[in-house]
């Protein structure tokens, strides 16, 4: 197995996965108030979610780190706690996830909103909603102030803008300009 760079203090990372054989990881909607509860009980404040999206088979995280190669500890018993609730609440077996799950570090501010963009319009692209506000389960409709939740720090990503109006229409750009795509695929 490659050696693994811990993840480091003060740094942004996205973490991903999906389901194994690209299958559901969320069966109802008491699944993703599970998963963001227990990702947060073994984030333990020593990671900030900043934003997310949880999509029928896989999920999208930006998070800043707290204190050094705490993800990794955090990843590893989060990914096996949430399968085995999982695997019982289902009667089924084996691998939930594809793997040990990705991380990516953001380098610059640039990226880290462009990924929050991305991330807020992933239900958008895969046809789950026709806007970003119609999914429930990302932090989407808190960054649109809609909904106060304990489960993220989006300021992380809002104070970048001077003007928050112009944090929301990027958004409405951004997704036009991925419908747009749709349209001459």
């Amino acid at each position: 197995m490659p050696y693994r760079q811990p993840a480091y203090t003060n740094h942004f990372y996205h973490v991903f996965n999906r389901g194994n054989n690209f299958e559901q990881i969320f069966f109802n909607q008491q699944n993703y108030h599970f998963f963001l509860k227990r990702l947060l009980q073994y984030f333990d404040n020593k990671i900030n979610l900043v934003a997310y999206c949880l999509m029928p088979n896989h999920y999208h995280l930006l998070v800043e780190i707290l204190q050094d190669g705490y993800l990794q500890k955090a990843m590893q018993k989060f990914s096996t706690s949430y399968t085995k609730a999982i695997n019982k609440e289902q009667s089924r077996v084996g691998h939930l996830f594809q793997g040990r799950y990705k991380s990516k570090l953001i380098p610059n501010n640039n990226y880290l909103l462009h990924l929050s963009r991305y991330i807020h319009l992933n239900p958008v692209k895969a046809g789950l909603a026709k806007k970003p506000e119609d999914w429930l389960f990302s932090s989407y409709l808190d960054f649109a102030d809609k909904r106060k939740s304990e489960y993220i720090n989006h300021e992380i990503i809002t104070s970048q803008f001077q003007d928050y109006q112009n944090f929301v229409t990027s958004f409405q750009e951004e997704q036009n300009y991925y419908l747009k795509d749709m349209l001459f695929d």
